[in-house]
Order: C-alpha cells, then sequence, then structure tokens
C-alpha cells in the first residue's frame, strides 16, 4: 500500500474516532454570544456524535463587525449548510478570514467551504503539510497563509485585536491558540478538555510534553477572569489549569512507575492507572473508538514512556 495511503489512514483514524457513529443530520448547532461582536458555535449535547456527547464536533469562533468576519475553525464538512446558517443569524457580513486551531476535521472539515465563500484560510505550515497529506483532499480545504513558531500574528479588526499564538507540538504537531485582547478570551483548542481525559494525537505530531508546556503558557498568559474556551467541554478559568496538569503528570507518574517494572500495555491497562479521577472526569469511561477515553489516554501514555 502506498505510504501516503497509509499516512492517510493514520490521520483518519486518529481524526474521525469513530466516524461510522456520527448522524450529521441530527446535529444541532448553538449559539454563545460573550460580547457584543464575539460568538461560539458548538454541536449540541446527545447522540448524534458520539466522540463528543458534550456537544458535536469542535466548537467554533465568531468575531463580526463592519470589517467583516473573523472566523475560528469550521466544523465537520458535512454541517457547513448548518453553521452558516448560525453565522447569517449572527451577521451578513463577508467572512474575511478563517483559522484552525488544529487539523482533525471536527476543526478543519469545512474549511473547503469556507474559502468557498470568500475567505482567506491561515493556519501553521505543520497543518498544512500533515492535511496535505490526505488523500483526495480539497486544495480548497489547505491554508493559502501559513505560519511557524514565533511571535503571534495579529489581527486588528471590529474593535478587538486577534492573536493566532504557535505552540509547540501538543494535541497535534500544528497547534495555535485564538486570543481575544480586548474581549479577554482565549480558545485553547483541543490539548485541553475536561469531557474525558486529554487526547494527544502522537500519529499526527502531538506530544505530551508540549501540551503540558501549553497548559502551564496559559496559566501564564490568563488573567484571573480571562475565559478560557477549549474545542470541547465547558468554559474555564485560569484556576481550573494547575489541577487539570496535576492529573495528568499523576498518572504519568503512575504509568511510568509500571513501564519501569516491565508491565506490558495490557497489565498497565489491568492496573487501573486513572481509577482516583474515573468517577470526577465526566465522560471518563465513555467509549470512544471501541475503548474509553481513560483507557485511550493510558496507551498514549504507555506508548510515549516506552519511546
Amino acid at each position: 500500500m502506498n505510504c501516503f495511503i497509509l499516512i492517510a489512514l493514520a490521520v483518519t483514524a486518529s481524526a474521525q474516532i469513530g466516524f461510522a457513529q456520527i448522524n450529521y443530520a441530527k446535529i444541532e448547532i448553538l449559539t454563545e454570544q460573550y460580547t457584543p461582536n464575539l460568538f461560539m458555535l458548538a454541536g449540541a449535547p446527545g447522540d448524534a456524535d458520539l466522540n463528543h456527547p458534550d456537544g458535536a464536533g469542535g466548537r467554533i469562533g465568531i468575531l463580526t463587525g463592519p470589517d467583516g468576519i473573523f472566523m475560528v475553525d469550521s466544523q465537520y464538512i458535512q454541517v457547513t449548510d448548518k453553521v452558516l446558517a448560525a453565522i447569517r443569524k449572527i451577521s451578513s457580513q463577508p467572512i474575511r478570514y478563517l483559522t484552525n486551531t488544529h487539523l482533525h476535521v471536527d476543526h478543519s472539515g469545512g474549511n473547503g467551504n469556507i474559502v468557498k465563500q470568500g475567505a482567506i484560510l491561515l493556519a501553521r505550515e505543520e497543518l498544512r503539510k500533515d492535511m496535505a497529506r490526505a488523500a483526495n483532499m480539497d486544495p480548497a480545504r489547505l491554508p493559502n497563509i501559513t505560519y511557524g513558531m514565533g511571535d503571534p500574528i495579529k489581527f486588528r479588526m471590529n474593535g478587538e485585536v486577534v492573536d493566532l499564538i504557535p505552540i509547540r507540538a501538543a494535541h497535534t504537531g500544528g497547534d495555535t491558540i485564538i486570543r481575544f485582547e480586548n474581549a479577554d478570551i482565549v480558545m485553547i483548542g483541543d490539548f485541553y478538555r475536561n469531557y474525558g481525559y486529554p487526547y494527544i494525537d502522537i500519529n499526527n505530531g502531538g506530544s505530551l510534553q508540549g501540551a503540558l508546556e501549553a497548559l502551564d503558557y496559559l496559566v501564564k498568559m490568563a488573567g484571573p477572569n480571562t475565559k478560557l474556551i477549549p474545542g470541547h467541554g465547558t468554559i474555564i478559568k485560569r484556576e481550573d489549569i494547575v489541577p487539570y496538569r496535576n492529573m495528568i503528570m499523576d498518572v504519568r507518574s503512575k504509568v511510568e512507575q509500571l513501564v519501569k517494572q516491565g508491565k506490558t500495555e495490557q497489565e498497565v491497562l489491568a492496573a487501573k492507572p486513572t481509577s482516583a479521577y474515573d468517577a470526577k472526569i465526566p465522560g471518563a469511561l465513555g467509549a470512544v473508538g471501541g475503548t474509553t477515553s481513560a483507557d485511550r489516554f493510558v496507551r498514549m501514555l504507555f506508548s510515549e514512556l516506552k519511546k
């Protein structure tokens, strides 16, 4: 089998776990308003997307105003019409810019459809390279302006300053944090989630160390009233990051000790290193792709530590 097809299959498997379980026709797009011109679109909770029962697909950001719309993420391609309908209830202005927090299709699948509305798409160079590997890729889905690590890219529009902040490989190899300075709101992407355990996509360049560094960066960047908005799950503040990071480090330490003892992956899973947290984390034992969120997390830790 062609190596690029293998890579594409890996991307598909990691980005679309349980893909066949998604009932796109049932997905409902809900609108959340945070300031007079900053909105978030989120899939309704339920059984339409069993991979994300807390809310179908990834959260979308919409900054509106006379300068046009700045859009963050684009959801599944299959729900673009619903996304556009929700946007048009907010504003009739053109969508001028679209950016992605990372490459997974519940955040970037609709890119091509939004670009065809006239938007300029920009994202990490790493994201573009990973996305371009997929077979039969619509070129319109690929960012036509890219950037790497370095200083944030700033957009000044609609009375807001939008920062695109590249971070080291965390959830994937091409993650970006989006900050709305005046609104004091930050879109995190998926290296933080409070429904189920963390998901680090090591097949697409993600790393646990990068995710930990990104969490540390958030604590330093955020103020006491900053709203931190993950791609999935509930809105948090700075003080919620520390216990989340501590949980990761504790489970990692338990897995590391088992690895040092020469335990196999199945033996590590059987030891239930997440048991102290399973009852506290919504969705911890929920099914994802034939396993549980807890076991997926432990498998990822085992894989990283074995390296």
